[in-house]
């Protein structure tokens, strides 16, 4: 990959960029082109192979750009329209389609799981585990797990294979439970009622831990909905939307246009040649199985996701089309941690860390100082190293989406946003 760094002038920050009339939106741009320097520093330096990023102010793109390649190998070079494995960003799109079913009555947000899936009642708590053999014993918990819990990721529920404690991944693996990245062979009935077997981390509401709480929920749509998870969010979320290009599964057209995931060896970056998790991934798009995680399992593109994203910054509406109340998305961007509750230091969190019911974490009044975002804003990422925020005072929304696996390089996300705030006029 030594001849990336000869094309990378080639590719980066000149193709497929759209003219747009920055300074009428409040964007300065002499000022956003630092957003081409950051990204085209962290391809000579093989931190990634490409990105797309795009930024919407006013409802107006004024920044929509491709740089590098999406496939090193055959100098395929990025397009804006890249598809991209979005990861965790599936978790807000999961937790959309929750609360439409709750505004038709189907759950009140402090049920108990078990009302639904009779295997929840009962919940017991880790209390010793045994690394020699993998047992552990138990002790019941405080409380039943409700679905505010898996929302707010405070039922005790870990990742089997990232952000997890050792201990609650040797469980869960030993366990046959899937990693919650992608789709695997097997059902989202057949996993959930394992995952209702193992024991908690936690007494739920202790404490926020990362885990696949929102897999869960993506069955409980399939219950409460009737319908199978990707047909309701086909249905309800993505063609509303007009995400087009949003799938568990790509179709045969759509192939052509995922990014090729890559990792750090060394100095070098290779694209990913091995299975990962349960081999979801490099093995895209189908493995045969129909469980398809909610959590971590949908691929996109930054203008897709933005679609998503803009349905927040509108209170509920998208072209003149309501799919949530507007006193829901309030409700929905409210934080929902206590100062009671311990955060879990994987994946880690900022001090006076936030967050809602949406998937999102949170700018509030009591964060607020620590980054530039405004009071308000929400945003999260994907473990593949992808980002976006959405700020309601300034209407913008932001999104850099990169593949990588492993990437020890996170830090770009970060970087990006202070390149879009200090643009702003």
């Amino acid at each position: 990959m030594k001849y990336l760094q000869k094309q990378v002038l080639l590719l980066s920050g000149i193709l497929f960029a759209v003219p747009l009339a920055n300074a009428q939106q409040g964007i300065d741009p002499a000022r956003l082109a630092r957003i081409d320097s950051l990204i085209t520093r962290h391809i000579i330096a093989q931190h990634i192979p490409g990105a797309t990023a795009l930024i919407i102010r006013n409802g107006q793109i004024v920044y929509n750009k491709a740089f590098g390649y999406a496939d090193a190998a055959a100098k395929k070079p990025m397009q804006t329209n890249s598809i991209f494995r979005t990861a965790s960003q599936s978790k807000a799109i999961t937790s959309l389609a929750v609360m439409m079913l709750w505004e038709e009555g189907k759950f009140l947000l402090d049920d108990p799981v078990s009302d639904y899936i009779p295997a929840f009642k009962n919940p017991r708590v880790l209390v010793h585990f045994n690394a020699a053999d993998s047992s552990y014993t138990t002790r019941p918990a405080s409380r039943e797990i409700t679905i505010r819990d898996l929302l707010r990721q405070t039922s005790g529920i870990a990742y089997p294979a990232i952000f997890s404690d050792p201990t609650m991944w040797a469980i869960y693996t030993k366990a046959g439970i899937p990693s919650g990245i992608g789709t695997t062979r097997s059902t989202l009935k057949e996993k959930m009622a394992l995952l209702a077997q193992m024991p908690l981390q936690h007494d739920p509401g202790a404490a926020f831990t990362y885990g696949i709480n929102t897999d869960l929920l993506g069955y409980l749509v399939e219950i409460w909905s009737g319908q199978p998870f990707d047909v309701f969010l086909r249905k309800r979320v993505f063609e509303p939307l007009e995400m087009t290009d949003t799938w568990f599964h790509l179709p045969a057209g759509l192939q052509n246009r995922l990014v090729t995931l890559y990792e750090s060896k060394g100095e070098a970056l290779l694209p990913v040649t091995h299975p990962i998790y349960e081999g979801v991934d490099p093995l895209f798009p189908n493995l045969g199985g129909t469980y398809l995680s909610g959590g971590a399992g949908l691929s996109s593109t930054v203008a897709d996701y933005a679609k998503f994203l803009s349905l927040y910054l509108n209170k509920g509406i998208y072209k003149n089309k309501r799919l949530l109340g507007r006193k829901t998305v309030e409700l929905m961007l409210t934080n929902q941690l206590t100062d009671s509750m311990r955060i879990s230091p994987l994946p880690p969190q900022p001090e006076n860390f936030q967050f809602s019911l949406a998937g999102f974490a949170l700018e509030t009044a009591k964060n607020n100082y620590l980054l530039p975002f405004s009071t308000g804003t929400f945003g999260w990422g994907g473990a593949f190293n992808t980002h976006y925020w959405a700020d309601p005072q300034e209407q913008l929304v932001g999104l850099l989406f990169t593949q990588e696996y492993l990437s020890p390089y996170w830090r770009i996300g970060e970087e990006f946003k202070v390149a879009v705030y200090q643009a702003i006029q």
